[in-house]
């Protein structure tokens, strides 16, 4: 087999939520493997990042703003096209978490999980799809996770949302398939980010969790990056509509 074909040189990337945790592990990845990325925080990118980057010799550009605005994610894809001059792969990573029995769920958080997690993948898979149709290419991924398979604990908002994120992946794909784009996601299993920190310090629910890992142990950003090189690369040309699961063999128990 040809490597090459998981080269992503000369390919522009934009990854929300990109500033931290999972969406900073798979910028990078995608800066590696050759692409131009441009990263993403909602208010501002850590100077932390910013040194890992140049530290990797990667060629980033830096976008910010709230996706849970309509507005705002709009501004993010023109912006991406009017610096680099085209987008060829979009990862939706950007999300976050409330939690709460679902007696007790705010409406408030429902909105904004909802908000945050699924709205905004079908406004920047629309607004970045436009572009891709044009130039009749794209890959497009979607950060899922296990609750799109799954119930959850306490996280109806969430469980909700990543359900839509899973389904929104299967109604982009069978409509953009057979026009040059891929629309794919990944599960992530439990990882350690922010959006778990709760659940870790947690003495019995990790282990709980961990108990049912096969891989025995939590996951890293890290872990994700050959599966995100994978989809954004030539490599899965055939591969349309999946969710990918990297969980440590979570779903397998």
């Amino acid at each position: 087999m040809n490597l090459q074909r998981f080269s992503l040189d000369g390919k522009i990337a934009l990854v929300t939520g990109s500033s931290r945790g999972l969406g900073a592990g798979i910028a990078l990845a995608l800066a590696e493997a050759g692409a131009k990325v441009a990263i993403h925080g909602s208010r501002a990118i850590p100077d932390a990042i910013r040194i890992a980057f140049a530290q990797a010799g990667a060629d980033v550009f830096s976008v910010l703003g709230d996706v849970s605005d309509a507005a705002v994610c709009a501004r993010l894809i023109a912006e991406v096209v009017a610096h680099f001059g085209r987008i060829d792969i979009l990862v939706n990573n950007a999300g976050t978490i409330r939690r709460a029995p679902a007696v007790d769920h705010p409406d408030e958080d429902w909105q904004a999980v909802i908000d945050t997690n699924l709205a905004s993948v079908f406004r920047l898979t629309k607004h970045a799809g436009r572009h891709m149709l044009a130039q009749a290419s794209g890959k497009i991924i979607n950060i899922a996770s296990l609750l799109t398979f799954q119930g959850g604990i306490t996280v109806p908002s969430y469980a909700a949302a990543k359900g839509g994120v899973g389904q929104l992946t299967k109604a982009f794909a069978n409509e953009w398939a057979a026009r040059g784009i891929n629309v794919n996601a990944i599960a992530p299993g439990y990882m350690e980010t922010d959006n778990t920190a709760a659940l870790r310090a947690d003495p019995v629910r990790s282990r709980q969790i961990l108990e049912r890992i096969p891989a025995g142990r939590w996951g890293s950003p890290e872990d994700l990056a050959g599966a995100v090189i994978f989809l954004a690369s030539p490599a899965s040309d055939y591969v349309h509509g999946h969710i990918l699961a990297v969980d440590g063999g979570w779903l397998a128990r």
